[in-house]
Parts: C-alpha cells; sequence; structure tokens
C-alpha cells in the first residue's frame, strides 16, 4: 500500500514516513502541492496524508483538487494538521476530507486510523442494493445518494455513515457504536468526530436531513 505524506515540517514528515514505513506501508513525503501533484503523475498513492498550512497551495487547496479531479475523487484522503479547532475540522471535512488527525498525534493512533480507513475503502457494499427512504434513494451499485431526482455530493466516510445509518434505520446507535463501524476504531474523544460528520450531512441532505434523530445520552437513530 502506498501514502503519500504532504508535509512542509520535515521532522514531522521524517518521523510520519518512517513509522509508515516501519508499519508495511511504502510512504513518500512531498513538502508542497507542486512536489505532490508531480508525484501523482508517476503513482497514484492508495490514501493521502494532507497538511493543511503549506507553501504555496494549502491542504485546503489541494484536497478541493482531488475531489475535483474523477481520477482522485474518492481517493482517502486524512488531514494532519495544527488546526484542530472545530471550525477547521468542519471545514476540511465538508470539503471532502476523509479523517481528521490533530498534532500533536501518537503514530499508534495514526497507523490506526490509516489501517482503518484502508480497510473501509476496500469494503465495497452489496452490488446492485438500492435502498429507499422517504426522499433518499441510495444507490451502492454507483455510490449515488440521490434526493428527488438530483445526486448529492457526499465524502466517502458521509457516504458510509450515511448507508450505516439506513441500514440500522429504527435503532438508536451510540457514538461508539457508528465510530466502530464506520472508522474501524474507537479513540477517547473522537465522539465529537461522528457529531461534526452528522451535522455535515444533515446540511447537506436538507430537508431530508430531518430523517437524522438525536437521541439524547446515546447518539443517532435514522428514520422512524
Amino acid at each position: 500500500m502506498r501514502v503519500y505524506i504532504v508535509e512542509d515540517d520535515e521532522n514531522i514528515r521524517e518521523v510520519v514516513q518512517y513509522a509508515l514505513g516501519s508499519a508495511g506501508f511504502e510512504a513518500s513525503g512531498f513538502e508542497t502541492g507542486a512536489e505532490f501533484f508531480a508525484a501523482m503523475e508517476k503513482a497514484a498513492p492508495n490514501l493521502v496524508l494532507l497538511d493543511i498550512m503549506l507553501p504555496g497551495d494549502d491542504g485546503l487547496t489541494i484536497l478541493k483538487k482531488l475531489r475535483n479531479n474523477p481520477r482522485t475523487k474518492t481517493l482517502p484522503v486524512i488531514m494532519l494538521t495544527a488546526k484542530g479547532g472545530e471550525f477547521d475540522k468542519v471545514k476540511g471535512l465538508d470539503m471532502g476530507a476523509d479523517d481528521y488527525i490533530a498534532k500533536p498525534f501518537g503514530v499508534m493512533e495514526l497507523i490506526s486510523r490509516v489501517n482503518a480507513l484502508l480497510r473501509r475503502s476496500r469494503t465495497a457494499s452489496a452490488p446492485g442494493e438500492t435502498l429507499e427512504y422517504g426522499s433518499i434513494k441510495f444507490d451502492t451499485a454507483r455510490r449515488a445518494v440521490i434526493i428527488d431526482g438530483g445526486a448529492v455530493a457526499l465524502t466517502y466516510k458521509e457516504y458510509e455513515l450515511l448507508h450505516y445509518l439506513l441500514l440500522n434505520r429504527g435503532l438508536a446507535l451510540s457514538r461508539d457504536k457508528l465510530m466502530e463501524a464506520v472508522w474501524g476504531y474507537d479513540f477517547e474523544g473522537e465522539s465529537r468526530t461522528i457529531d461534526m460528520h452528522i451535522r455535515s450531512l444533515r446540511q447537506k441532505l436538507g430537508a431530508a436531513g430531518k430523517y437524522i434523530k438525536t437521541i439524547r445520552n446515546v447518539g443517532y437513530m435514522f428514520g422512524v
């Protein structure tokens, strides 16, 4: 598995690259977006670790370019940055990031998240399955969400979260359960990740966002 690290701090870049290499990944580091995109022309990675504060194009600009390119639209991306405020996280997730790790971080947690995201990206939904609820139509063959005939652009994790909620409609699901099912891990304090994705999903679904209900002191439930 090939992982690209876009990080202008040489020390962090080398530590992350070494940790990934020790975990069996083929890891390459880049200081700028220009270097990263030049490497992308030669060989595409399976996952990208992307810092926000970079010389030249910042990480959010790079993320936008990746999501606007059909070839890299679903490429797994983890934002790796010192910008750890909720606003920054929500912005990154809304723009298409699949996960978000704030510095400082532990390398074991980083490796766990990389493995979890890669596992999820390799897990395909049942071919040809179509799920419907109210105005929402879920086409797993095309990984598309349609509302009233129009496609809704969701990030990889938003899609997986909505799919899991829909498959378990009518059941109250805890944040820990959602974290484990969609992200493949459960780290203390990460329930905020679920809340931010739910908030983003509700906004993107518009009126259909009402189907995602908050269950006080538990988590969330779809429908009913």
